[in-house]
Protein backbone atom coordinates (compact mmCIF):
# COMPACT_ATOMS: atom_id res chain seq x y z
CA UNK A 1 0.00 0.00 0.00
CA UNK A 2 1.40 3.38 -0.59
CA UNK A 3 1.45 6.39 1.95
CA UNK A 4 -1.06 7.96 -0.11
CA UNK A 5 -3.33 5.20 0.34
CA UNK A 6 -2.19 4.80 4.06
CA UNK A 7 -3.03 8.13 4.91
CA UNK A 8 -6.39 8.11 2.97
CA UNK A 9 -7.77 4.86 5.15
CA UNK A 10 -7.34 6.85 8.26
CA UNK A 11 -11.25 6.66 10.02
CA UNK A 12 -13.30 9.93 8.97
CA UNK A 13 -14.84 9.59 12.76
CA UNK A 14 -11.02 9.48 14.22
CA UNK A 15 -9.47 12.45 12.39
CA UNK A 16 -13.09 15.06 13.06
CA UNK A 17 -13.49 13.66 17.06
CA UNK A 18 -12.91 16.76 19.09
CA UNK A 19 -10.95 16.40 22.54
CA UNK A 20 -13.84 17.68 25.09
CA UNK A 21 -13.00 21.03 26.87
CA UNK A 22 -12.36 21.35 30.31
CA UNK A 23 -14.11 24.50 30.53
CA UNK A 24 -17.94 24.58 28.39
CA UNK A 25 -18.14 28.40 27.49
CA UNK A 26 -15.63 31.61 27.72
CA UNK A 27 -17.58 32.49 30.67
CA UNK A 28 -16.74 29.64 32.41
CA UNK A 29 -13.18 30.64 31.67
CA UNK A 30 -13.18 34.10 32.58
CA UNK A 31 -15.32 33.67 36.13
CA UNK A 32 -13.00 30.48 36.67
CA UNK A 33 -10.23 30.77 35.52
CA UNK A 34 -9.35 34.10 34.48
CA UNK A 35 -10.42 36.78 36.86
CA UNK A 36 -9.13 34.49 39.45
CA UNK A 37 -5.83 34.48 37.58
CA UNK A 38 -5.31 37.86 37.52
CA UNK A 39 -5.30 39.82 39.82
CA UNK A 40 -4.97 43.08 39.17
CA UNK A 41 -5.76 46.53 40.89
CA UNK A 42 -8.16 47.92 38.52
CA UNK A 43 -10.14 51.32 38.58
CA UNK A 44 -11.71 54.36 36.24
CA UNK A 45 -8.44 56.17 36.54
CA UNK A 46 -5.63 53.38 37.26
CA UNK A 47 -3.57 51.65 35.03
CA UNK A 48 -5.74 48.66 34.60
CA UNK A 49 -9.09 49.06 33.51
CA UNK A 50 -11.61 45.75 33.88
CA UNK A 51 -15.38 45.64 33.42
CA UNK A 52 -17.60 43.06 35.24
CA UNK A 53 -19.83 42.84 32.42
CA UNK A 54 -17.29 42.12 29.84
CA UNK A 55 -19.90 40.18 27.71
CA UNK A 56 -21.51 43.67 26.82
CA UNK A 57 -18.47 44.67 24.79
CA UNK A 58 -18.07 42.42 21.54
CA UNK A 59 -14.24 43.21 21.09
CA UNK A 60 -13.62 41.37 24.79
CA UNK A 61 -16.26 38.56 24.27
CA UNK A 62 -14.22 37.83 20.73
CA UNK A 63 -10.91 38.02 22.53
CA UNK A 64 -12.14 36.06 25.73
CA UNK A 65 -13.37 33.62 23.79
CA UNK A 66 -9.91 33.44 21.40
CA UNK A 67 -8.16 33.30 24.79
CA UNK A 68 -10.48 30.53 26.24
CA UNK A 69 -10.22 28.21 23.17
CA UNK A 70 -5.87 28.92 22.62
CA UNK A 71 -6.15 28.14 26.35
CA UNK A 72 -8.01 24.38 25.77
CA UNK A 73 -5.62 23.56 23.04
CA UNK A 74 -2.43 24.65 24.66
CA UNK A 75 -3.74 22.46 28.10
CA UNK A 76 -2.78 19.43 26.92
CA UNK A 77 1.01 20.52 25.66
CA UNK A 78 2.80 19.33 29.37
CA UNK A 79 5.94 20.83 28.34
CA UNK A 80 5.71 24.09 26.99
CA UNK A 81 2.42 24.53 26.03
CA UNK A 82 0.93 26.72 29.26
CA UNK A 83 4.27 29.08 28.73
CA UNK A 84 3.43 29.59 24.94
CA UNK A 85 -0.14 30.43 25.71
CA UNK A 86 0.84 32.96 28.61
CA UNK A 87 3.51 34.61 26.33
CA UNK A 88 1.82 34.48 23.15
CA UNK A 89 -1.94 34.83 23.95
CA UNK A 90 -3.05 35.83 27.35
CA UNK A 91 -0.19 38.28 27.81
CA UNK A 92 -1.27 40.13 24.35
CA UNK A 93 -4.82 39.89 24.56
CA UNK A 94 -5.33 40.70 27.88
CA UNK A 95 -3.08 43.98 27.95
CA UNK A 96 -5.15 45.26 25.03
CA UNK A 97 -8.44 44.42 27.31
CA UNK A 98 -7.06 46.23 30.52
CA UNK A 99 -5.30 48.98 28.50
CA UNK A 100 -6.96 52.48 29.55
CA UNK A 101 -7.43 52.69 26.11
CA UNK A 102 -9.11 49.40 25.81
CA UNK A 103 -12.61 47.87 25.33
CA UNK A 104 -12.92 48.94 29.09
CA UNK A 105 -11.49 52.16 28.96
CA UNK A 106 -14.93 53.90 30.41
CA UNK A 107 -15.90 50.67 32.76
CA UNK A 108 -16.12 51.50 36.66
CA UNK A 109 -15.01 48.32 37.75
CA UNK A 110 -12.69 48.50 40.77
CA UNK A 111 -10.67 46.62 43.27
CA UNK A 112 -8.23 46.30 45.73
CA UNK A 113 -4.78 44.93 45.20
CA UNK A 114 -4.63 41.18 45.53
CA UNK A 115 -8.35 40.54 44.59
CA UNK A 116 -9.58 39.14 41.82
CA UNK A 117 -11.03 40.75 38.42
CA UNK A 118 -14.74 41.68 39.31
CA UNK A 119 -17.04 39.44 37.82
CA UNK A 120 -20.76 39.65 37.15
CA UNK A 121 -23.31 36.99 35.03
CA UNK A 122 -23.86 36.93 32.29
CA UNK A 123 -27.94 36.56 31.06
CA UNK A 124 -28.87 32.81 30.94
CA UNK A 125 -28.62 31.57 27.39
CA UNK A 126 -25.66 33.86 26.39
CA UNK A 127 -22.61 31.56 26.44
CA UNK A 128 -24.20 27.95 26.04
CA UNK A 129 -21.34 24.84 27.58
CA UNK A 130 -20.30 22.73 24.20
CA UNK A 131 -19.48 20.45 26.13
CA UNK A 132 -23.69 19.55 26.13
CA UNK A 133 -24.20 20.62 22.71
CA UNK A 134 -25.05 16.78 20.87
CA UNK A 135 -22.97 16.22 17.11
Amino acid sequence: MSDVAEWDDVDEDDALEQPETFYGSADDFVREFLIVTYRREVSPKGEFRWDPRWWMHPEAVARLDALWRTWEHFRGDGATGMSVWWRDHADHHMGVLLSPVGPFAKSSGTTDPGEPLPYTAPPPGLFIDVRTVAD
